[in-house]
């Protein structure tokens, strides 16, 4: 993780230690302050967060951000800025003040594990503790949950499309530079093979990868002048882009340049799939059987499926990836479902839930079940407000992030990654379906009750 010393209230894009408690809406501060004054802020509570849908005909959704989400949680802290700025603006008054002074998240976590996926109702994380420490997390929660889980969930059916064929994640020029990094984060997750940021490179480990632009072959006297320097700077295993001018003679000025064991060229223009099958039958002829051809140029999953039968060996993709391929937001929501009638933790906890027209609530805490065939094929989302009991066919799917404001779940990427790979193996064939349908399975709950 790094940090940047020069400013110490906005957290950097690959964490650090700044303090994230102003990446919040000030409804919660008007909350917490009544409900100080009420008493309300020492009850317990239980706050859950799920999306009421998927994205219109997405089969699946993909939990992401959960341990960017644990991190920042740590760091929710106010300090004198903090507090000053609360001060000067009105935000809060003295008792306010005086509670903030001192706030740190005390209570626990529970959550799907980082890759998972998720449906309907799924409740993907669960926030137990007083009022006023659980409902001061909520925007920063959604924050991040909705952003990363929509690149992921895109991410992840773009990888379905592609096959066996490896994935860049290029967006960073078409998002916000912080959001970028998270972005990066979430396509791998997804299993996206690598990233031209930098930045998610250092933060998390991710592998990086870059060619170069068409200002790099426009700075030079001739598209053979630009081949060379890169060729000279960085040797033959690199890639080339050959469609500043024209594609066939680029092509044949790169393998005479590099040799048959140039390493890659890339397409970013033009009708892909005849180009793509044109530039490798040129390269065969002269003999760079080996040479990979790297498409790219406003991909989705939709053209990266239509490109299956061409000669592509990878994938760039940049703006669908990172605006969540028409989703950029997973939609979902933080929502009070129990609280305690009176103060300490042996009070007992009684649901509680909204009845808005068009969004009645679903209260009581939840726990939920993947329910699988005796092939393994999961069958159904079970989703229920009794604490689940043995079950060989059923995966359960919470698992405990943090206790008593302390991370007990850390994970390294790759791990998620690989929990990603094994959940969409066990979904029905339908899920990776890309054509518009239903969730790849229902949600059922128990007890039966209003949809949320």
């Amino acid at each position: 993780m790094t940090s940047d010393p020069g400013d110490q209230t906005v957290p950097t894009a690959g964490g650090g230690r700044a303090s994230t408690a102003l990446l919040t809406d000030h409804y919660e501060l008007t909350m917490l302050r009544a409900a100080l004054a009420s008493g309300a802020a020492r009850r317990r509570c239980v706050f859950e967060v799920f999306a009421r849908h998927l994205p219109h005909g997405r089969r699946y959704g993909v939990v992401a951000g959960t341990g960017r989400l644990l991190e920042a949680v740590t760091r929710f802290r106010f300090g004198p800025e903090q507090l000053d700025f609360l001060e000067r603006a009105g935000v809060a008054d003295e008792p306010t003040l005086r509670y903030l002074e001192s706030y740190s998240f005390r209570g626990d976590i529970w959550g799907y594990g980082e890759g998972d996926c998720y449906f309907p109702g799924s409740p993907i994380l669960v926030v137990e503790g007083t009022f006023a420490e659980s409902v001061m997390l909520e925007t920063l929660a959604l924050s991040v949950l909705n952003h990363d889980s929509a690149i992921a969930s895109a991410a992840s059916r773009m990888v379905t499309a592609a096959g066996d064929r490896p994935l860049i994640e290029m967006g960073s020029r078409r998002t916000h530079e912080i959001a970028a990094v998270a972005a990066a984060r979430a396509a791998y997750i997804a299993g996206f093979a690598s990233t031209s940021n930098l930045q998610a490179g250092q933060a998390y480990g991710i592998p990086t990868s870059g060619t170069s632009a068409h200002a790099f072959t426009l700075v030079h006297g001739s598209e053979r002048d630009a081949f060379r320097a890169q060729l000279n700077a960085l040797g033959a295993s690199t890639t080339l882009l050959v469609d500043t001018y024209d594609v066939d003679s680029a092509v044949r000025a790169a393998v005479e340049l590099a040799g048959p064991g140039l390493g890659a060229v890339r397409v970013d223009s033009g009708d892909l799939p005849v180009v793509a099958r044109q530039v490798r039958a040129l390269l065969d002829s002269l003999g760079a059987t080996k040479t990979r051809i790297v498409l790219t140029g406003d991909l989705d999953e939709y053209s990266i499926a239509a490109l299956a039968a061409t000669d592509a060996d990878g994938y760039g993709v940049g703006t669908s990836l990172v605006t969540g391929s028409g989703a950029p937001t997973a939609a979902m929501v933080y929502k009070l479902v129990a609280r305690s009638d009176g103060d300490g933790e042996s009070a007992p906890l009684q649901p509680v839930a909204k009845r808005s027209v068009g969004k009645p609530g679903r209260g009581g805490r939840k726990w939920a079940v993947r329910q699988r065939d005796a092939s393994g094929t999961a069958v159904a989302e079970v989703v229920s407000t009794q604490p689940p009991g043995a079950d060989p066919g059923g995966r359960l799917l919470l698992r405990h992030l943090m206790r008593d404001g302390e991370i007990v779940s850390e994970e390294p990427l790759a791990a998620v990654r690989d929990r990603h790979r094994q959940v969409i193996a066990e979904l029905p064939v339908r899920a990776r379906q890309l054509s518009r349908g239903d969730p790849a399975i229902p949600t059922v709950f128990f007890p039966d009750g209003n949809e949320q």
